[in-house]
C-alpha cells in the first residue's frame, strides 16, 4: 500500500484535534481579553448589586425601627421615649443615604457601559489605566524627594512625622498591596478596592500639598453651613453680571424717564 495512504489512515484524527486545540485556544484568548476590557464595567454592576443589598437592609432597620416606636407608644400610652425617635431618625437617614448610593451606582454603570462600546480595542485596558494613574501618583510624589528645589521649598512633604504626610504614606502602602500583578487575573470586587485606594492615595496626597503650600493645589471643599454659605456667594457672583445685563437692556416706559434738562416749564 502507498505510505501517503497509510500515513493519513494512521494520522487522519491530527488535523481535527490540532484545529480543535487551535480554536479553544483563540476563544480563551479572546475571551480572556473581552473580560478584562470589561472589568471597569462588571465592577459598576458589582457596586450596583452591594448598594441594591446596603437599600434592602436600610429599609429593614427602618421597619425595625417603625415597630420600635409603636411597641414603646402602646406601652407608655402615647409618650415614645426619645432614643426609639432618635432611632427612627438615623433609620430613615440611612435609607435616604443607600437609595441615594443606589441611583450613584446606578448612573456609573449606565456611564461604564456607554464608555465599554464606546472604547476601540486598542485603547489600553482598565486595569492598566487605573495602574498608569497609580504610577503617576507615585512620581509625583517621588518629585518633592528627588527634586531639590521642591525638597527645600515643602520639605513637611518628605516628613513621615507630619500628619497629613503619614496619612498619604499610609494610603500609599494599601494601594500598593491591593496593586494586582501583571499575570493575575482580578475579580471586579477586587478592582473596585484597589480604584478606592489609588482615588484615597491621590486625596490624601492632595491634601498634604495643599497643607504644605504648594501652588496650584486646588482648595478644600467645604461642607456643612460654611459649604452651603459659599454655594450661595458663589451663585450670588455669577448672577450679578446676568442682572446687570439685564438692567442695562431693559428700556424704562415714556413716564418713568426722566426729562431733559432744556424740558423745564417756563
Amino acid at each position: 500500500m502507498d505510505p501517503l495512504i497509510l500515513l493519513v489512515q494512521g494520522w487522519w484524527w491530527a488535523a481535527p484535534a490540532a484545529a480543535g486545540v487551535g480554536a479553544a485556544s483563540y476563544m480563551g484568548l479572546t475571551t480572556g481579553r473581552r473580560r478584562a476590557r470589561r472589568l471597569e464595567l462588571d465592577a459598576a454592576r458589582h457596586e450596583e448589586a452591594q448598594a441594591y443589598r446596603a437599600l434592602v437592609n436600610a429599609r429593614a432597620q427602618v421597619r425595625v425601627a417603625q415597630a420600635d416606636v409603636l411597641a414603646a407608644r402602646s406601652r407608655t400610652t402615647g409618650m415614645v421615649p426619645l432614643e426609639a425617635k432618635r432611632a427612627l431618625h438615623s433609620a430613615r437617614d440611612a435609607e435616604k443615604s443607600a437609595s441615594y448610593a443606589l441611583r450613584a451606582s446606578r448612573a456609573r454603570v449606565k456611564a461604564s457601559y456607554a464608555q465599554y462600546r464606546s472604547t476601540p480595542a486598542t485603547e489600553p485596558l482598565p486595569i492598566a489605566r487605573l495602574q498608569s494613574a497609580h504610577d503617576a501618583v507615585n512620581a509625583r510624589w517621588l518629585s518633592y524627594e528627588t527634586d531639590v528645589d521642591k525638597a527645600l521649598a515643602f520639605p513637611q512633604l518628605t516628613d513621615s512625622r507630619h500628619p497629613t504626610t503619614v496619612t498619604f504614606l499610609r494610603a500609599q502602602r494599601e494601594a500598593q498591596f491591593l496593586r494586582p500583578s501583571a499575570d493575575r487575573r482580578i475579580t471586579p470586587a477586587e478592582f473596585v478596592r484597589y480604584r478606592d485606594a489609588v482615588a484615597a492615595m491621590d486625596t490624601a496626597l492632595t491634601a498634604a500639598e495643599r497643607q504644605a503650600g504648594v501652588p496650584g493645589v486646588a482648595p478644600a471643599p467645604q461642607s456643612g453651613v460654611a459649604g452651603m454659605l459659599g454655594s450661595v456667594a458663589d451663585m450670588i457672583d455669577a448672577a450679578i453680571p446676568m442682572i446687570e445685563g439685564l438692567r442695562s437692556a431693559v428700556v424704562l416706559p415714556r413716564r418713568f424717564s426722566a426729562k431733559p434738562p432744556d424740558s423745564a416749564p417756563r
